[in-house]
């Protein structure tokens, strides 16, 4: 599961080499057991649910985590994902990434009931420090055990933070203090933290991370530059992959008389 730097970089810009093949941006990304965002906010939960039921059909083993922010949580679709999965216990993880101000509203302002962990009614909730990478690790680690049991599903809600606004529209300080920002920065990072952490312990020298530092800097400059270069797709390559079993040979244009024909060029991802 994943994909490289270049992958995703490429996907950005709307390349070829995307994990998307360049169609879809930073929303839609894909590739096997990763389903992508959805651009209906909060419908990527009850879907999460059906690859979930999937798995349980199939008794595979897997466990699904859906992933949502506190701004979605409010969606009403989500607490009918829920109450399905408790009624059929099924393996979910649902994960509410909390960054306390959702597109651009404070939580306090939003929602009657900000405590997000405590919200899935039947399903078990906790609460997790979403600035604190060995804590996520391991409420994952439990929640994964916990549908490994059938016991599931479990909310996790991971308080966590973002220091650039919503989306390209949003400064991000319209609503919150260039203050409030630093001071998280300055005293919550995540990477700093697990840094100090791993000092602590002795696990690393501060020159060793160093290097690693470098080591991944390199790596991203060096794909930012390749994806830059990649080509984009042709025209005819827009309507291809949109069905694994395209049952017509066209595909709707604009209107209902432009008729694109349909290709199969990527791979079937996530077909079984």
């Amino acid at each position: 599961m994943g994909v490289s730097p270049f992958s995703i970089l490429s996907e950005l810009l709307g390349r070829k080499s995307g994990c998307a093949r360049g169609k879809g941006g930073s929303m839609h990304m894909y590739c096997e057991n990763f389903y992508g965002g959805n651009g209906i906010v909060g419908a990527q939960v009850p879907l999460g649910a059906g690859i979930a039921l999937a798995h349980q059909y199939k008794g595979d083993g897997g466990v699904n985590i859906a992933l949502y922010g506190d701004g979605a949580a409010n969606q009403g679709q989500l607490f009918e994902a829920f109450n399905m999965a408790k009624l059929w216990k099924l393996p979910s993880i649902f994960v509410c990434e909390n960054n306390g101000y959702g597109m651009g509203t404070s939580a306090e302002r939003a929602a009657a009931n900000t405590n997000y962990y405590t919200r899935g009614d039947m399903i078990p909730g906790i609460w997790v420090d979403g600035m604190d990478v060995l804590a996520v690790r391991e409420a994952t680690r439990f929640a994964r055990q916990m549908c490994a049991e059938e016991k599931g599903p479990v909310v996790l809600e991971t308080v966590t933070y973002r220091y650039s606004g919503h989306s390209m529209s949003d400064p991000g300080t319209s609503y919150r203090t260039r203050e409030e920002i630093q001071e998280v920065r300055a005293h919550r990072d995540p990477i700093h933290s697990l840094k100090d952490k791993i000092l602590q312990a002795e696990l690393a020298t501060a020159e060793e991370l160093k290097v690693i530092d470098t080591d991944v800097k390199e790596e991203i400059d060096r794909a930012v530059k390749d994806a830059k270069a990649d080509g984009e797709i042709s025209m005819e390559e827009l309507p291809a992959d949109i069905y694994s079993e395209n049952l017509e040979p066209y595909i709707r244009g604009i209107t209902a008389v432009d008729k694109l024909k349909h290709l199969n060029i990527g791979s079937r991802v996530n077909y079984a």
